[in-house]
C-alpha cells in the first residue's frame, strides 16, 4: 500500500490544503455566480457550501500557525488575510449580486 499524502491526512497540519481548499472554493463560486458573463452574475444558494469550505481552509491554515514568531508565521499570517479576502468576496459574490 503507497504512503498516503499529508494532504490526505486530516489530523495532520497542511498548508497546501488549506490553500488548496480556499481557492477551489473561491473559483467554485465564481463559476456558481456566472462569472464568465458578466451582464448574468447572480446569487447561488449553493455558493453557501463554497463559503464553508472557504472557511474551513482559512482554519486549516490558522491551524499552521505556530507560537513563536518567525518568517514561516509571517507567511502564514499573509495567507491568513489573503483567506480572509476570499471568505470576503464569496460573501459579497452571494448577498449583492450585479
Amino acid at each position: 500500500m503507497p504512503p498516503r499524502l499529508s494532504i490526505f491526512r486530516l489530523r495532520q497540519k497542511s498548508l497546501v490544503r488549506g490553500i488548496v481548499l480556499s481557492l477551489s472554493a473561491f473559483i467554485a463560486s465564481l463559476l456558481l455566480a456566472g462569472f464568465p458573463h458578466i451582464e448574468k452574475l447572480h446569487g447561488s444558494p449553493w455558493q453557501f457550501v463554497s463559503l464553508l469550505v472557504a472557511a474551513w481552509g482559512m482554519a486549516e491554515t490558522g491551524r499552521c500557525l505556530r507560537g513563536k514568531w518567525s518568517l514561516y508565521h509571517a507567511g502564514v499570517l499573509i495567507l491568513l488575510y489573503s483567506d480572509l479576502m476570499i471568505l470576503t468576496l464569496i460573501v459579497f459574490l452571494v448577498a449583492y449580486p450585479l
